[in-house]
């Protein structure tokens, strides 16, 4: 390895070295609001990190990683989103009855997995990233045991996505057979060679969509995420919404484009059909749902739905649409679980629809941040929600893709529904259940959501700037 190569690494390193300087702080003394200030400076040196490796971009380290435009943007998405987690995270634990420390060594796990997937250009670190990511969120998931739906929530996580993973890692073997590659570029040339074989190929393919297709939420993979949204302690939820997706699709995008999957009838056939399936369930359970949790858990499955679109789209243009959408989407979530986090207590979380009833006339900034965040996953102008989906909508449009931008549309009227109805109850009469204060930290997580919502939506010529520098694959 070259110093270049070190360099491109830093983010990593210092993401990986974190937990072990955590772990042997806490085998000396255990002391919450250190390991949660050196979580922050973590985060916080990682993220700036990111700039000294711009000049060493593009670097190839072997055959397992690419550090690219690409690579750094996600990684800068990624860490920025882990930094303000952490810090919504910080009250919400700090009358936990059991170890809290820990919970924030096993976010670093996690935020690695995730850096190792948005640079991974092999099946080798494809796996490994899942994996780092997955068995993170198995104990993150399950982390508030006390309660009652966290270990329910964290075996099924653990079960399905075990069962996942050996249909993603049977798939990739398959590939391998047929081409002889590990490698993301080498297996279009393999493709194009006369002794490969045309079907085992299509399973090898169709056993790796099971297992993104179930870390994405996608139907009919969907059957975790409702139960696992509602049990899981809700800035780990936030992760899953986030961080978590984010990463994944990252990698579907890089993969799908190095395929060229967008030229190939059966992958359109089978990405159209779980893009309509996903948009169609996702937001027709949410509809009657009394659980925020849940509703978000729904939401979530149809906004992967609409994100499948950009594979199809084939160009330039859809890598843009499809960063975009993320970014504004994992801001909106950020919003969202925010509050759910900042306004639960010891005991409970805020999850249940009563609990915004009148929101707005006690803590009237908390209900205004939710309500744009609501607004945003509708897709309501002047959010950047309404940018990600009008942006897919065109360029799906100049693609031809109209079954998908008809379902798309069609969807985003029908979740105007369930998102107007928790809007409604936090400008209904208030009751006369207290709230929790909400701590400094949270009013800056819900500043920064607020400005980023309304600035990408009222004007989105800048970021999208950024983006079409930064989306080379």
């Amino acid at each position: 390895m070259s110093p270049s190569d070190f360099l491109c690494l830093t983010p990593v390193m210092i993401i990986a070295g974190a937990p072990i300087l955590m772990m042997l702080t806490i085998a000396f003394t255990r002391n919450y609001k250190v390991i949660y200030g050196f979580s922050l400076t973590a985060f916080s040196i990682a993220f700036l990190s990111l700039f000294f490796i711009l000049p060493a971009i593009p670097c190839r380290i072997s055959t397992l990683f690419i550090f690219d435009q690409y690579s750094i943007l996600f990684s800068g998405i990624i860490i920025l989103a882990s930094l303000l987690i952490t810090l919504l995270s910080y009250d919400y634990l700090l009358y936990q009855e059991s170890e809290k420390e820990e919970y924030f060594i096993i976010l670093f796990i996690a935020s690695l997995g995730s850096l190792l997937l948005v640079a991974a250009s092999n099946f080798v670190t494809l796996f490994l990233g899942l994996e780092m990511l997955s068995i993170s969120l198995y104990v993150l998931i399950a982390y508030r045991r006390s309660r009652d739906h966290s270990i329910e929530a964290g075996v099924k996580y653990l079960i399905l996505a075990s069962v996942s993973s050996a249909f993603l890692l049977f798939g990739m073997g398959l590939i391998y057979l047929d081409t002889g590659s590990l490698e993301f570029d080498k297996i279009v040339p393999a493709l194009s060679s006369a002794d490969h074989s045309a079907t085992l190929l299509f399973t090898g393919f169709g056993m790796m969509m099971v297992g993104i297709g179930f870390k994405l939420a996608l139907v009919p993979f969907h059957m975790w995420t409702p139960d696992v949204y509602q049990g899981a302690p809700v800035p780990v939820t936030t992760y899953i919404a986030t961080v978590s997706k984010g990463a994944v699709m990252a990698l579907l995008l890089r993969f799908f484009f190095a395929i060229r999957g967008f030229q190939n009838p059966g992958f359109i056939l089978i990405i159209t059909i779980l893009a309509i399936l996903s948009m169609f369930v996702g937001n027709l359970l949410a509809l009657r749902q009394q659980n925020i949790k849940r509703i978000l858990a729904y939401s979530s499955i149809a906004n992967m739905g609409y994100l499948l679109v950009t594979l199809l789209i084939g160009n330039e243009t859809g890598i843009h649409a499809a960063i975009f959408y993320i970014v504004s989407y994992i801001i909106t979530s950020l919003g969202a679980f925010g509050v759910i986090t900042l306004l639960s207590d010891r005991q409970n979380d805020a999850d249940k629809l009563e609990n915004y009833k009148g929101l707005f006339w006690k803590r009237p900034w908390v209900a205004i941040v939710f309500t744009l965040s609501l607004l945003s996953l509708a897709g309501i102008p002047l959010t950047t929600g309404f940018i990600a989906k009008f942006y897919i909508v065109f360029t799906g449009i100049n693609s031809g893709l109209w079954l998908l931008v008809i379902s798309l549309i069609i969807n985003s009227v029908i979740g105007l529904y369930y998102y107007l109805r928790v809007i409604t109850a936090l400008f209904s009469p208030a009751n006369e259940e207290k709230l929790p204060p909400v701590s400094l930290a949270g009013h800056l997580v819900l500043g920064i959501v607020a400005v980023g919502i309304v600035w990408l939506g009222v004007n989105p010529e800048g970021f999208l700037s950024l983006i079409a520098h930064f989306s080379v694959l």
